[in-house]
């Protein structure tokens, strides 16, 4: 998966590339799906969501330019595998799901492989998680229809927020939202297609 789908493309961080050989996807996606796991394409996940393409995962993860000391703020779990590679890249994420069954398993999921710096909380996403804002890096894993007002104002000083912005039914592109002071800079990289963010910045449910 790395070598033919991420590593021959425009992914050149090392530790990206490591940690997505070392993060088992397999164990984040159904049983029944397994056979698709490494596949180039999301892989359905149930109630509607889906495990993002693993070259959209790498992408994203890189866009954080994560050193290993951050603090992360994941907007969308999922099932897990977006924040079991952040958990092995950076020294804490925080991670809310909308949808428990879906929260259930991604923590079962990341405990098995005995990592021990991510926080839950299942609930609405788009207010992030002000008690324990500032973040240094916010990675959002939904399409929002614009850059989600409360995840930008949690972000720390020198602070990135990486957001799928869009209409939810068509392409979106990739957002990297820069904070320096009081100033906020942003830049578009790429399409994507991802299911939409429901709730306070995102779409009605």
């Amino acid at each position: 998966m790395v070598r033919l789908q991420i590593e021959n493309r425009d992914i050149t961080d090392q530790r990206v590339l490591d940690a997505m050989r070392n993060v088992p996807r397999h164990i984040f996606v159904p049983p029944g799906s397994r056979a698709t796991a490494y596949a180039d394409f999301p892989v359905p996940i149930g109630h509607g969501q889906t495990i993002s393409q693993p070259y959209m995962v790498a992408f994203m993860t890189q866009a954080l330019c994560l050193s290993g000391m951050e603090k992360v703020l994941e907007i969308g779990t999922g099932s897990g595998y977006q924040t079991a590679v952040l958990s092995v890249l950076t020294a804490t994420v925080y991670t809310v799901e909308r949808i428990p069954a879906l929260a259930a398993v991604a923590e079962r999921a990341i405990g098995s492989l005995g990592l021990t710096n991510v926080f839950f909380r299942t609930g609405d996403g788009g207010p992030g998680w002000p008690e324990e804002a500032p973040f240094d890096r916010i990675l959002v894993t939904a399409a929002a229809p614009s850059v989600p007002t409360a995840l930008q104002g949690q972000l720390a000083d020198n602070g990135v927020l990486v957001v799928p912005v869009g209409d939810w039914r068509r392409s979106q592109v990739i957002v990297t939202v820069t904070r320096t002071g009081g100033s906020f800079t942003s830049r578009e990289s790429i399409g994507c297609r991802f299911v939409p963010l429901i709730g306070e910045g995102g779409f009605t449910s």
